[in-house]
């Protein structure tokens, strides 16, 4: 089992996301129980290239403070919205051995979303913890409609297990490394 947090860059990682103080803690929270418990705590990072803030170099693309990786944990960057996609996180994980992913990050419909589904293609078991992925509004959805959608419709018992928080922190509790 890892921990993956995907996309909490300081360039969006504000109190402008759906739920911001919750999923601020619980992510806080994951990670120090995660370390605690000897599960690898993973990071990604986007870059969408020159001229954009999440781009690297930019202070906008580093990793939101209250989430800094400790110095032995891996980064890997991506330019799409799937973690998987060309970083070689795949191959790290089936290296490994672990075919567990517990995910938390941004943003739910994009990143959470591709890599969701592609972890699931590839034969990882996807676990979504509630209140540990987040989004901002659109044109087309408020944020707490794009939460819900995401974590209750289109991934639960489909492409992944969404399970409350405190079953994910029974779940990283119990393994014992």
């Amino acid at each position: 089992m890892v921990l993956l947090v995907v996309d909490t860059q300081k360039a969006i990682t504000n109190s402008g996301l759906y739920q911001f103080e919750q999923f601020e803690a619980n992510i806080v929270k994951l990670i120090d129980i995660a370390r605690n418990s000897g599960i690898e705590v993973i990071f990604v990072r986007h870059d969408d290239g020159a001229g954009n803030p999440l781009t690297k170099g930019n202070d906008g693309f580093e990793i939101y403070e209250k989430f800094n990786p400790a110095e032995n944990e891996r980064i890997f960057d991506k330019t799409v919205n799937s973690a998987f996609k060309d970083t070689g996180l795949a191959e790290y994980l089936n290296e490994k051995g672990e075919n567990t992913v517990v995910i938390v990050g941004l943003q739910t419909e994009y990143c959470i979303d591709a890599t969701v589904k592609a972890g699931f293609e590839r034969g990882f078991r996807m676990i979504v913890p509630a209140n540990c992925n987040s989004t901002f509004d659109n044109v087309h959805m408020s944020a707490e409609l794009t939460y819900n959608y995401y974590n209750s419709f289109i991934w639960n018992k489909r492409y992944a297990e969404c399970i409350s928080f405190e079953e994910t922190v029974e779940k990283l509790r119990a393994v014992i490394k």
